[in-house]
């Protein structure tokens, strides 16, 4: 039996991992490329193995920083400063692992990603490759592989791949739900503003006096409530990049003002007489038509050539129907874990369905279709009854809810609304087994139908 105290000047790389099976395959690839390696599967593994030995590689899985108070990643910097850190998330988690590499990772892949493949990353961390061409190799496979092969899909990651490490204005379009925000922040990871600020602001949730504070700050005094100096998000993320989501809903006037920051790199912050320079890079999305917006005076015709400099349409997912199998895949797997259960496939009929359905909501429409069946399923396997009743009718959903998220789609309490109803009715009211197959407690349910007003029959 190998021994994995060998000698120190061996390449030791650290396996965490919350799946067994998966920690054993990659180890056995890792032992057959000739590196020692010491394994565990929760945050106290880690705590252990990198105090006792010196580790050159830890693959760490970022669902084991849930199980602690603190942060996996920083431990490990601060234990052993030339460990390479690679980082394993689901989508779900990819916040944390965009954190992890402004802390200092050197890598990030997917949670399902080929043990041979985390092996050939773990080499280059031991060359010491160039960060940002394995940042660049990773993004272009990730949108290949989450997003589907199709030409207009290919067009999107070339055009990506080209001026992410650019400080060009991009503009994004695509119908609600496409992924324009995980676009904006890929973009960013790849460009060389990576370890400085990126900040998001939705210019369609606040209005027009609010939104001009939020991104340009205010004097203290500058209008009723201001009783401090505020600085803007623009002056925030100086040096960064700034996500405007949603830009075709803003007003006209603040339209001018980001006007001059593409012109200038001046901000003007409410109340004050004086500018001053930012440097700091502009990624607009939108699912309105900017042209006809144009045309009909709504939206500024030089702001818009401003913004317009390289554009990126994203395709909606009934245009990259090839994706579908492995997002639903990915969905299964998330809402299994989080509502306990155990539901691996879809049928070859309720897959028929889902291949049909032409998802106005896109992914995001998705999402909420599969978190309805992984409830709804009796065992494993998705079928045809599991899935919303509008998806069996082949049509956009008809629900006695209406639903006020913007552009038709769902909020999440709109959701979870229509998930508990839906529970109950399917199960004749049984509010214990609704509970039980919704994944929270019966105290909470009581609560929840209290809060949405849903009479307990």
């Amino acid at each position: 039996m190998q021994d994995n105290h060998q000698t120190e000047s061996a390449r030791t790389v650290l396996v965490a991992t919350s799946d067994v099976g998966y920690g054993g395959a990659l180890a056995a690839q890792l032992e057959l490329d000739g590196h020692a390696v010491e394994r565990c599967h929760d945050a106290k593994g880690v705590f252990r193995i990198v105090k006792r030995r010196a580790v050159h590689v830890a693959v760490l899985d970022l669902t084991l920083c849930q199980e602690t108070d603190v942060d996996l990643v920083s431990f490990v910097r601060r234990q052993s400063p030339n460990t390479q850190i690679i980082l394993l998330f689901e989508i779900s988690l990819i916040e944390e692992a965009l954190r992890g590499i402004r802390q200092g990772a050197f890598f990030y892949l997917p949670l399902n990603t080929p043990p041979a493949d985390v092996a050939m990353v773990a080499h280059k961390a031991f060359r010491h490759v160039d960060t940002e061409s394995a940042l660049q190799y990773f993004e272009r496979s990730l949108f290949h592989d989450m997003l589907g092969g199709s030409p207009a899909m290919k067009r999107v990651v070339e055009l990506l791949t080209k001026v992410a490490p650019t400080d060009s204005t991009v503009l994004l379009l695509g119908e609600s739900g496409t992924g324009k925000e995980l676009l904006a922040n890929t973009i960013h990871r790849l460009s060389n503003r990576r370890d400085m600020p990126f900040i998001t602001i939705n210019c369609a949730a606040l209005p027009e006096t609010l939104l001009e504070s939020e991104m340009f700050g205010h004097l203290k005094g500058a209008f009723t409530g201001a009783d401090s100096d505020k600085r803007g998000l623009f002056e925030e993320a100086d040096g960064g990049a700034i996500f405007l989501d949603e830009i075709g809903d803003m007003a006209l006037t603040t339209q001018a003002k980001l006007l001059r920051v593409l012109q200038n790199g001046e901000i003007r912050p409410v109340g004050a007489s004086v500018s001053k320079r930012v440097n700091v890079r502009i990624i607009a999305a939108t699912n309105h038509d900017l042209e006809k917006a144009v045309a009909e005076g709504r939206f500024r015709e030089d702001l818009y050539f401003r913004l317009n400099v390289v554009q990126i349409r994203i395709p909606p997912l009934r245009e990259r129907m090839d994706s579908l199998p492995r997002l639903v895949d990915y969905f299964l797997q998330r809402f299994s874990a989080k509502y306990g259960k155990d539901v691996r496939q879809v049928d070859e009929h309720a897959q028929a369905l889902l291949s049909r359905y032409s998802y106005p909501g896109n992914v995001r429409e998705l999402e909420s279709i599969l978190a309805h069946a992984v409830i709804m399923a009796e065992d494993g396997t998705v079928r045809v009854q599991d899935l919303p009743d509008y998806v069996q009718a082949g049509a956009r959903p008809s629900l006695a809810l209406p639903y006020h998220g913007g552009n038709g789609i769902p909020t999440l309490k709109e959701m979870e609304e229509n998930l508990i109803r839906t529970a109950l009715d399917k199960l004749d009211g049984n509010q214990t087994e609704a509970a039980r197959k919704l994944g929270i407690s019966r105290s909470t349910l009581w609560r929840k139908m209290k809060e949405y007003g849903i009479p307990a029959n």
